[in-house]
């Protein structure tokens, strides 16, 4: 980790509900440049949280799984960040997410990235990953890597 904070918390969602009410809460914290790396199996919940962050982002619908186009961007409606929306479940490599020049959006827009784990962490040195478990109650562990993560996961924990 080379001294770079790390930050971990769990959370326990019952409903579709409370993780979108999550992800709005999220999503009104974060900022151009902040990547999201979202793990969990299929159904795990990992679009509904994306589709909270859109609503706190502030950004255009509607928000649905980028499965068959890879990565999908929905400008703010507010006047903030976009959102760069990628489904990585179908790629191979770190090197196909690559190709996809993710880094042009990087630093004015929030990455979520779907199916990211082992795959996403080289588009930032400071991310949020989420891993997404369960089937009627979620829980949802989530590491914050980078000292821009301490103050937001110390805030969610609190409220959530």
């Amino acid at each position: 980790m080379s001294g770079r904070a790390r930050s971990l918390r769990e959370l326990r969602w019952g409903t579709t509900d409370e993780t979108q009410d999550f992800g709005r809460r999220l999503g009104a914290m974060l900022r151009g440049g902040d990547v999201l790396v979202l793990t969990g199996d299929l159904g795990a919940g990992k679009t509904t949280l994306t589709q909270g962050i859109a609503d706190g982002l502030g950004v255009r619908g509607p928000i649905t799984s980028p499965t068959f186009v890879i990565a999908r961007v929905h400008p703010s409606l507010v006047g903030g960040p976009a959102l760069v929306h990628v489904d990585a479940y179908r790629l191979g490599s770190a090197l196909e997410l690559d190709d996809l020049d993710l880094d042009a959006d990087l630093d004015a827009s929030v990455t979520v990235v779907e199916w990211g784990a082992g795959l996403a962490e080289q588009l930032s040195d400071t991310r949020l990953e989420l891993t997404i478990s369960g089937d009627d109650v979620r829980t949802a562990h989530l590491v914050g890597i980078g000292d821009r993560w301490v103050d937001v996961l110390d805030e969610l924990a609190s409220v959530s």
